[in-house]
């Protein structure tokens, strides 16, 4: 059937978070009783507040993203303009397979959609491997914009010019 991006389902919701929350477990993101699970798990609150996509191949999901539209409340660096979107995140199972780069690629084009001049986002810095692919997709490392949200989780700002 192919990939397929979707926004997700209501009765995907709960699988999705967990999925969210196995991805970063996997990368070792979270450390034991981390107050950022509940966070990644919440899908529902994400798929109300914000738009929460999903890839799925023959109705397995995949992976998921957060595209945060600006003055929503997921929305933590982008300003007027821009887009933004947080909580990539890819099953370890699917991993190499491109989904992260085709969810990454459905934010770019929903940006261009909406007549947005940037997209944004935030990453941790060991995430090496997702810098690859933001940098490989045009993304430029935004210094200036980075931050820390909590003591300890320190920020990397990266924002793509549109169009592209």
């Amino acid at each position: 059937m192919g990939l397929e991006i979707r926004l997700a389902r209501a009765d995907e919701l709960d699988s999705v978070g967990a999925l969210t929350v196995e991805a970063y477990r996997a990368d070792g993101l979270l450390v034991e009783d981390d107050f950022y699970v509940a966070h990644l798990a919440d899908a529902a609150a994400r798929s109300a507040e914000a738009e929460l996509w999903v890839a799925a191949d023959d109705g397995e999901v995949l992976g998921t993203v957060t595209f945060c539209p600006p003055g929503t409340p997921w929305a933590e660096l982008a300003g007027d303009g821009e887009g933004e979107f947080r909580m990539l995140a890819v099953a370890p199972s699917a991993r190499r397979r491109g989904v992260a780069h085709a969810l990454v690629d459905h934010c770019i084009r929903r940006s261009r959609d909406l007549e947005y001049d940037a997209l944004v986002l935030s990453s941790l810095g060991q995430m090496s491997g997702a810098h690859h692919l933001y940098e490989a997709l045009g993304f430029v490392r935004a210094p200036s914009r980075d931050w820390t949200p909590a003591p300890g989780v320190d920020l990397l700002a990266f924002r793509l010019p549109l169009p592209y």
